[in-house]
């Protein structure tokens, strides 16, 4: 089978699933990953002939988009602020919201040598990016997750980073190791009541353990954090948190004390309240 036709079977075998431009878009990716050809290199060599063992994941890759099933988890990798880390079911795929995060610490922090902890690390994709991209950054990351820690760590070796690496249930912990100038966190946010509005790849596919909170009490990680900046934060440190962007207002009264100056809620790439940060106090 050639090229050309094994991307109008995919065409053919996820019409009534996908929009056009996704099924295009599905096909780079696939071609990028089992056969090692750019988008362009797709266009220019459209009668190469597929083996029989590539032609074979692709056709296991259609089977698995039918499902619902991410791209990403497929090919087993995602682009996060020009780096490339792996993913697996153990871990969220990274957003773009959370892009936008990272680099509002990094516009905001011009010091070397800074302290940095992400909390709920997951794949590790703050940490290991903010350690990329401070100047002589300590960072370190936790999570509650042995297999999530296991994929952050490789996901730090690949992309030649330093992290300290904890495994710690945040809302069981009075403590943290030490001192920081930044702390970071994604932690899970959605309400079970949300479950409604999320596309059936992630629902189905994503781990709720990273993704959602109880109804009656969705500020809970938020709170914890919190409390814990508080104590473990240096004089003029600052926290920054992604949040429920349903939730903003409500998130950002937490912080509305003598504890913290300089709060900003900030919206993301799709102007919905997504993100906090606040200094504090000395």
């Amino acid at each position: 089978m050639t090229i050309s036709t094994l991307k109008h079977t995919i065409q053919e075998e996820l019409k009534d699933v996908y929009p056009v431009q996704e099924i295009h878009n599905f096909f780079v990716l696939l071609s990028e990953a089992y056969l090692k050809m750019s988008r362009l290199d797709i266009v220019m060599n459209p009668d190469t002939v597929v083996s029989a063992a590539i032609l074979a994941n692709f056709t296991e890759a259609f089977k698995r988009l039918k499902v619902f099933e991410p791209i990403q988890y497929i090919i087993g990798e995602t682009e996060f602020f020009d780096l490339n880390f792996k993913v697996t079911p153990d871990v969220l795929i990274p957003r773009p919201e959370t892009e936008d995060l990272v680099r509002w610490i990094i516009q905001d922090q011009h010091k070397t040598n800074l302290d940095v902890l992400d909390l709920c690390t997951g794949s590790g994709c703050i940490a290991i990016s903010l350690s990329k991209y401070l100047k002589d950054a300590t960072v370190s990351a936790l999570d509650i997750s042995t297999s999530a820690l296991a994929i952050a760590k490789e996901n730090a070796e690949n992309n030649n980073t330093n992290i300290h690496f904890l495994l710690k249930d945040i809302l069981a912990s009075d403590s943290l190791p030490q001192h920081y100038d930044v702390i970071v966190s994604n932690p899970p946010y959605v309400r079970n009541l949300e479950k409604d509005l999320m596309s059936n790849n992630v629902l189905e596919h994503e781990p709720h353990l990273a993704l959602f909170v109880e109804d009656d009490n969705p500020l809970i990680f938020y709170n914890k954090i919190i409390s814990l900046s508080k104590t473990h934060l240096k004089p003029n440190g600052t926290l920054y948190l992604e949040i429920n962007e349903f939730l903003g207002e409500a998130t950002q009264a937490l912080l509305d004390s003598d504890s913290f100056t300089n709060i900003e809620l900030k919206k993301d790439i799709f102007g919905k309240d997504r993100m906090l940060k606040a200094t504090l106090t000395l």
